[in-house]
């Protein structure tokens, strides 16, 4: 979604409530509150689903505060007299947020779903050049790697030895980063990028050397064991082309 459509569904998160609530308001003889609080909890869900997080808890307040002001004694105003009243204000706020933050992780989980398939469809791609020992996997590897951890360089030395350089992070076959002997904390600290972290293409088959030094990078687990497994692609092509 755009800037300007995330704004949109924002203003509309507010808005809508009101409108809502107004009208329920003016139909408050054949509508009961309950009903209208219904309709409130919907436009949540809406703004949850096609907007954002924040769109969402904007509508939720909006929710709240619209059912405040036009369903509650004393009407058009923001006060509360009875406990029901209230209880249902705040019930109607709570579900509202709780609403925005499983659409949230809905949303979280449909793209870490999407990047899944993406890596396994990378990898499947690097295996079959490697098999087919096209002159292009080393490219095609290297830029996978880049796009998988987001670098802002990636390069493949066929000549590099690992471990030559002793000072330089090492990005090891189980995922996990290293530097002077120590474990980085790829979660906390994210990617180090006062050096390039030196990735081994397998034996005798050189190194990729990963550069993310413009902006902390924290790829998640699974990303640093596809770049890995997209890394050991390499000597078999290097085997199947000789």
């Amino acid at each position: 979604m755009t800037e300007r459509g995330r704004t949109t569904t924002r203003v509309a998160a507010v808005v809508a409530p009101f409108v809502v609530a107004w009208i329920a308001g003016l139909l408050h003889d054949v509508l009961a509150n309950t009903d209208a609080t219904l309709v409130l909890v919907l436009v949540v869900v809406a703004a949850a689903a096609l907007g954002d997080r924040l769109a969402g808890v904007l509508a939720a307040l909006a929710s709240a505060a619209a059912f405040d002001f036009f369903l509650t004694a004393p009407v058009d105003s923001f006060a509360i007299v009875g406990r029901e009243d209230v209880e249902t204000a705040v019930l109607l706020l709570t579900i509202g947020v709780a609403v925005s933050e499983i659409a949230s992780w809905g949303r979280r989980q449909q793209v870490t779903s999407g990047q899944r398939a993406d890596y396994l469809d990378g990898v499947a791609r690097a295996t079959r050049l490697a098999a087919e020992g096209s002159p292009l996997v080393a490219d095609t590897i290297t830029r996978m790697i880049s796009e998988v951890l987001d670098l802002d360089a990636c390069r493949y030395d066929p000549f590099a030895v690992p471990g030559a350089t002793p000072d330089r992070p090492v990005l090891h076959r189980d995922g996990s980063i290293s530097q002077n002997g120590h474990a980085v904390d790829v979660r906390r600290e994210g990617l180090p990028g006062m050096d390039v972290i030196e990735l081994a293409a397998g034996h005798d088959a050189g190194c990729f050397l990963l550069t993310a030094s413009t902006e902390v990078r924290r790829p998640e687990p699974e990303q640093l064991l596809v770049a890995v497994t997209l890394a050991e692609q390499l000597p078999a092509a290097r085997r199947t082309s000789s």
